[in-house]
């Protein structure tokens, strides 16, 4: 499906490129509607494009040597993945799976390559976003290293938590009790009864689709081993 130069302009990797760079890469792109568990990018395949999540959800994952089911990060609308094997060639190193219903464009590598470096904004944009990705995957390795699941539910939400300006602090889009279970290599069950725990203390609470941080500082400190809650159940 031919992909709008008026949607790619929309996109935050792409703006402020000039309006015939981004019609041209339109025209060249393409969409493709994911269902729910559907596999987007297949781990070892070839990186012939770079690709932006439009609607949905969607995680990259990796699997243990014992066959379980690992979540490294989640890609959010706007966002763009599949960079790494576009900017060096190789195979791409992890699946990407929807989490739910997505719609994804694809626009071919030997096109989006070169913009990347011609463009210094891009540039920045590009290095940052992978900087903050290596963090994000450094403080996964941190977490799946704790033995309390109550540390690593903890310590997975303080890596997603930001302040809002009306001075809360909240989990945006908040993943599924599954989804977090994945990321901590947990059972969907421990990560419920972690979360019944935390609701009934008061520190966390459920609105629509986002997650309210009531008490981040027991958060933090639960995730830093500072302080010890009752356990629930084990991994």
């Amino acid at each position: 499906m031919p992909v709008p130069a008026s949607v790619m302009s929309q996109l935050p990797l792409l703006a402020g490129l000039p309006a015939v760079t981004v019609t041209h890469l339109a025209q060249h792109a393409s969409e493709r509607v994911f269902a729910k568990r559907e596999v987007v990018l297949q781990k070892g395949a070839d990186g012939g494009s770079l690709c932006f999540l439009l609607d949905g959800r969607l995680q990259g994952v990796d699997f243990t040597v014992d066959g379980r089911e690992v979540g490294l990060y989640f890609v959010n609308p706007g966002d763009y993945f599949g960079d790494i094997a576009v900017i060096d060639g190789e195979p791409h190193p992890v699946y990407v799976t929807a989490v739910s219903r997505s719609r994804v464009v694809f626009v071919p590598r030997d096109l989006i390559r070169p913009i990347l470096f011609a463009h210094p904004r891009v540039a920045e944009v590009l290095c940052t976003s992978l900087a903050l990705r290596l963090r994000q995957i450094s403080g996964q390795r941190r977490i799946l290293g704790m033995l309390n699941p109550i540390q690593r539910v903890c310590a997975q939400l303080e890596l997603m938590f930001a302040p809002h300006r009306d001075g809360g602090t909240w989990v945006r889009n908040a993943p599924t009790h599954q989804e977090l279970a994945i990321m901590i290599n947990a059972s969907r069950e421990t990560v419920t009864r972690v979360f019944q725990l935390l609701q009934s203390r008061g520190v966390v609470e459920r609105s629509g689709n986002d997650l309210r941080i009531d008490d981040p500082a027991f958060l933090q400190d639960v995730a830093a081993g500072r302080r010890q809650p009752d356990r629930t159940g084990s991994p």
